[in-house]
């Protein structure tokens, strides 16, 4: 039997209008007129002309449609590194992240297939997408509006996802990465996007970060909170006598890589990063906001220390200078040897209660 979808149900309200940045977020600002426009300033003249510039030498890098993205990947990968980390230009992010995350392929392997999740199967998440979908991305005009055109595609990526791979189902963080993705591509694209990154199309697989017990956020918790006191002992020290460990302040980190309530234009430099780079840029960024607050964090006490932890001040939020400072970090070697040691660990402690319950039994 064919299964409503969100889209079926009477649209709500349309919300009054805003003053939106230019990411399509709410203002509060000042500078808002009263006929909810927002004052823009004078437009520097250098910068738009710089950004035509960088526009046009990456349509250039890409072809047309992707068409010569991967040959200049194999010729040029270092430029490719250089210029998503000075980051992506706006208007093409959404098609460079396709093709860097080989969603753009999995895509194109598969037609039909994400029309065939979406109207024809149920999901027992279904409910459950429903409830949180106002949750996601609440002040953005594109999910504002009750069963309206955002909150629609949301539920029907996030529902074909959940019938896709029933192990990982429905999972309440992964509404923000797909929010994120909608916001610069269609549901059908977001969606192979979505099972690009969770079943490791190019990067390591993020399923884990959502199967039960978050075994992989269990992982990088270990691993970051060793990160921390080898980068930054004093402060890795003073956590340890106030007892904070990371699963108080970074598991959203790395369950919506920063998307949950970091500004905006930080999230993306940072996804832009991700999704060529992998998930070692999440502990570097995680490691830099923690060295630029350092000389604050270590005089704190627990109270404070997780309000601290939970609330960095703006000027750490500034992509051109905390991204630099995440750069200089070079831990994806050490990363490497922290998971084998971590995957040691589990596993001695798997014998050990399987060695109490033969005793037991």
């Amino acid at each position: 039997m064919e299964k409503k979808r969100l889209d079926d149900h009477e649209p709500g309200p349309i919300p009054s209008p805003r003053a939106v940045d230019r990411f399509g977020f709410v203002k509060q600002d000042a500078n808002t007129s009263s006929d909810g426009l927002v004052k823009s300033r004078p437009a520097n003249e250098y910068e738009r002309v710089r950004e035509e510039r960088r526009v046009r030498k990456w349509r250039k890098m890409i072809g047309v449609g992707g068409s010569d993205w991967k040959h200049y990947v194999r010729k040029k990968p270092h430029v490719v590194k250089r210029r998503i980390r000075k980051g992506i230009p706006d208007c093409l992010r959404g098609l460079v992240w396709q093709l860097i995350s080989g969603s753009r392929d999995l895509l194109l392997m598969n037609p039909g297939v994400y029309e065939q999740l979406v109207i024809y199967e149920t999901s027992a998440s279904e409910l459950d997408i429903i409830r949180d979908i106002s949750r996601t991305f609440p002040s953005h005009v594109f999910f504002q509006q009750r069963h309206g055109p955002g909150q629609r595609s949301l539920y029907n990526v996030l529902k074909a996802y959940s019938v896709f791979d029933r192990n990982v189902g429905y999972v309440q963080g992964m509404g923000f990465l797909a929010g994120l993705l909608l916001l610069y591509m269609s549901e059908e694209d977001a969606f192979w996007l979505l099972v690009a990154l969770l079943k490791g199309a190019v990067q390591a697989p993020m399923e884990g970060l959502y199967l039960a017990g978050l075994p992989l956020v269990q992982q990088y918790l270990f691993q970051l909170e060793q990160l921390v006191r080898e980068h930054l002992p004093k402060l890795g020290e003073h956590f340890s006598n106030e007892m904070i460990n990371p699963s108080m302040y970074a598991s959203q980190w790395f369950i919506t890589v920063f998307s949950y309530s970091f500004p905006f234009p930080l999230a993306l430099r940072i996804w832009d990063v991700f999704l060529n780079e992998g998930v070692v840029i999440v502990f570097k960024v995680g490691l830099a906001l923690l060295k630029y607050c350092h000389d604050d964090l270590v005089k704190l006490p627990f109270e404070k220390l997780i309000h601290a932890l939970r609330n960095f001040p703006e000027d750490a939020m500034d992509p051109d200078t905390l991204l630099p400072l995440a750069y200089s970090f070079k831990v994806s070697k050490r990363l490497e040897e922290l998971r084998q040691q971590y995957e040691k660990q589990q596993g001695k402690s798997v014998q050990s209660r399987e060695s109490r319950q033969l005793v037991e039994n």
